[in-house]
């Protein structure tokens, strides 16, 4: 298999692969990219009171000292229990190298994702190889680093992860679900499989046809397994070259070492939440969104009650603060008794967690999408609350994959990835305006250059004769145009309809290159791209992953 992506005007040869042609898509292109994303991306010093550091890892990554502020007692204890989960789920050599190496001073790459199933959509792959290129690059500078992907194992939003699309028969988008549960609203990590899980996988695997990949959902995906379980097995053996390392965050002992900063976390709740609301107004005076919706009873913490994951409240009560949980009501030092007695009934939310997972790693930077890039304008603040530092965050690869015959259809409609984004009907009037008949093009050609010409003439004999009719020559040439393009826009969708063919090549464009009007990588699942190109599918992607590149990329499967 060969990928080409665009990326650069010419192609870029590197060493040890096929020649790899690259050039970017801008986000400015990409529909509903937010500003905050753009301007991080294109104009950082729009956002640079937001954020430590610029998306260009190389200006500064030799600046970064993780592993200068972090305890070494805490990186033996941490190791100790990434060795123990990492081999539960079939650690690699390389694997087993790299945690050697954070035990002994690494510092860490960091990524994350819900554990969706099967592997969840394309973009989680993206996340672990950005992370190895990053940590690969880093190491190279002298800065020693190694890739980790974080579990979201105590996130309860179970509707999020429970499903996934794949292609089915001629790129009809099939999405599979499990009925696999808990109590309403348990964290994901602790929802194990029954038997219930055995024909979803069947399903799957009849889908990917006889492959390696398929092999691996049946491996991973058993009775017995969670959501989260199953997934770290299925990315070890996906990311076994490159020694990714995986961390459950829901183990009690991670909980432990998390303790001080859920101690902090209440202890300075009115200062975070102060904080968090200066900020807040801060990025909407600049013109930018809240990514979390913070109120003056927020805290940034979550707690177990009777097996689901609820939030803690904060209430104001004269000159004391309670807290709730539910219908009940604690006083500070009561919670703060609960967290010392049983840390891992508590869990960070999205702002406080990055400051937990940097104190469980010396985290040199944390790679994410769009939306990651938000939520860290708004965790800065709690950074700086609790650590008096903010780690860098770095924008995650991105890319639309094209498999050959949808390259075919691309080049026979004279067609191009964001004439996708405007939608699969607009997507089907410009197919139709390109297979209408040679004749019936030309005799539509020849009537607007008539027009035109004719317009012309009668707009100079206008203006001679009064030159205040311009304006109405122009306006009455304007719809004449616009008539007469109607005029071809239906014959166009006549013959579409005529033609059952074209017709079909829309819809498997659109479902396949942006579908349900969203980015391919967010909505088919990575696991068919695995299946379909074999193992050696990711390294040649890896190849195409340039951190310089923070645009999004068109790669050509060949």
């Amino acid at each position: 298999m060969r990928l080409v992506a665009s990326h650069e005007p010419e192609p870029t040869d590197i060493p040890g692969v096929l020649p790899v042609r690259a050039q970017c898509l801008p986000y400015s292109q990409i529909p509903h990219t937010t500003r905050l994303f753009a301007d991080f991306l294109s104009d950082f010093s729009q956002v640079q009171q937001f954020y430590p550091r610029s998306p260009n890892f190389s200006d500064w990554l030799t600046q970064e000292t993780p592993g200068q502020r972090y305890d070494a007692l805490r990186r033996a204890c941490v190791s100790d229990i990434l060795e123990r989960q990492n081999k539960a789920w079939g650690a690699s050599e390389n694997t087993i190298a790299n945690l050697a190496r954070l035990r002994a001073g690494a510092s860490a790459v960091l990524t994350g994702q819900q554990v969706g199933l099967f592997g969840g959509p394309l973009f989680a792959i993206y996340k672990a190889l950005t992370a190895v290129k990053l940590a690969e690059e880093a190491t190279a500078a002298g800065v020693g680093a190694v890739p980790v992907f974080w579990l979201a194992t105590t996130d309860h939003d179970l509707a999020e992860v429970n499903h996934t699309v794949l292609p089915g028969p001629q790129g009809s988008l099939q999405p599979v679900s499990t009925p696999s549960h808990g109590v309403e609203d348990a964290p994901v990590g602790t929802i194990f499989f029954g038997d219930e899980i055995q024909p979803v996988v069947q399903s799957v695997a009849e889908l990917l046809g006889d492959s390696q990949a398929a092999d691996l959902l049946r491996a991973a995906y058993r009775p017995g397994e969670t959501l989260g379980t199953a997934f770290a097995r299925l990315f070890t053996h996906l990311f076994a070259d490159w020694g990714v390392i995986l961390l459950d965050p829901s183990d009690p002992e991670f909980h432990a070492i998390a303790t001080p900063i859920y101690t902090a976390a209440i202890e300075r709740a009115a200062e975070i939440d102060q904080a968090l609301l200066e900020r807040g107004q801060a990025l909407e005076r600049a013109g930018y969104h809240q990514q979390v919706k913070v109120t003056p009873s927020s805290t940034l913490l979550f707690t177990m009650k009777d097996g689901a994951r609820i939030p803690i409240h904060r209430r104001i009560n004269g000159h004391s603060t309670d807290f709730l949980i539910g219908d009940q009501k604690l006083s500070q030092e009561d919670l703060l008794r609960q967290v010392a007695g049983a840390p891992h009934h508590f869990s960070p939310n999205v702002l406080l967690r990055p400051v937990v997972q940097d104190h469980l790693l010396p985290t040199l930077c944390y790679t994410g999408g769009a939306a990651e890039v938000a939520y860290f304008a708004q965790a800065a603040v709690v950074y700086q609350e609790l650590s008096g530092r903010v780690t860098p965050i770095l924008p995650r690869f991105s890319a639309t994959l094209v498999e050959p015959k949808l390259q075919g259809l691309l080049e026979r409609y004279g067609l191009s990835v964001p004439d996708f984004f405007q939608g699969e009907d607009a997507l089907r009037e410009k197919i139709a305006a390109r297979i209408l008949p040679a004749e019936l093009q030309k005799a539509f050609d020849r009537a607007g250059a008539t027009l035109e010409e004719s317009l012309a003439a009668v707009r100079k004999a206008l203006v001679q004769l009064d030159k205040t009719l311009a304006e109405a020559a122009d306006n009455a040439g304007s719809k004449m145009q616009h008539q007469l393009e109607t005029l071809r826009s239906r014959a166009a969708r006549a013959e579409l309809r005529q033609s059952e063919i074209a017709s079909r090549h829309a819809q498997l464009l659109s479902s396949m290159l942006y579908p349900n009007k969203t980015l391919q990588e967010r909505e088919i699942a990575g696991i068919y791209y695995v299946s379909r190109y074999g193992p050696e599918f990711l390294r040649d992607l890896y190849a195409c992953l340039h951190t310089d590149c923070h645009d999004h990329q068109v790669i050509t499967l060949n």
